[in-house]
């Protein structure tokens, strides 16, 4: 059987937890109720180290503005993770080549992260704490409920993420007029601002 949904999936996944699917591939692994986990997963080292960075995640994902300077930092770390995850899958079945599963789990993770860049934007832009809280809860449950579903029906999870990823895609497309009224009218506040200081300043 190919390989290709479950690196679709865990690119998709990638994109929004990258540590919660280093994490959780591995402890399929270990546990043996995986075989198509790589040993390099499952190695002690990795993870701890993607046990504790998934906690920090846990955290900094649900404080507003905090999370979407966490999810800056992670432009980079999440697709590259995507990429990395869908080779080390490809290079244990066989199935597809490594250049290939790379493209395709980072390009999703690229997708699905800025997918959730975006909407953390917009919520944001609400003034209740609540909504960051809740929605990082969802993804959190999403990426270990899809994962898991993916490693006994690895076509229909692959199908459920598709989805998932092209409403996310829509729904940011609708929100990004409110992404960009509140950036105007944070740069527009820093404006009055700092002319209010120049005017409050004694003259020389």
């Amino acid at each position: 059987m190919s390989v290709l949904p479950l690196v679709f999936t865990s690119g998709w996944a990638s994109g929004i937890n990258a540590y919660a699917v280093v994490l959780l591939l591995g402890i399929f692994g270990a546990t043996g109720l995986s075989d198509d986990v790589p040993e390099s997963l499952q190695r002690p080292e990795i993870l701890i180290t993607a046990g504790v960075l998934f906690l920090c995640e846990a955290v900094a994902d649900k404080i507003p503005y905090v999370d979407s300077v966490w999810d800056s930092v992670h432009t980079v770390i999440r697709p590259a993770a995507g990429a990395w995850v869908g080779a080390l899958l490809a290079g244990q079945s066989g199935s597809l080549s490594d250049l290939a599963a790379g493209a395709i789990g980072g390009s999703t993770a690229l997708a699905s992260h800025t997918v959730k860049a975006g909407t953390r934007m917009a919520i944001n832009t609400s003034p209740e704490p609540f909504s960051n809280l809740i929605m990082s809860t969802a993804e959190d449950l999403g990426v270990a409920g899809i994962l898991t579903f993916a490693m006994f029906h690895p076509e229909a999870a692959a199908i459920i993420a598709g989805v998932l990823l092209l409403a996310g895609l829509l729904a940011l497309y609708f929100l990004i007029s409110r992404i960009r009224r509140f950036l105007r009218r944070r740069a527009q506040r820093r404006e009055e601002r700092r002319l209010a200081e120049r005017v409050g300043q004694p003259p020389d």
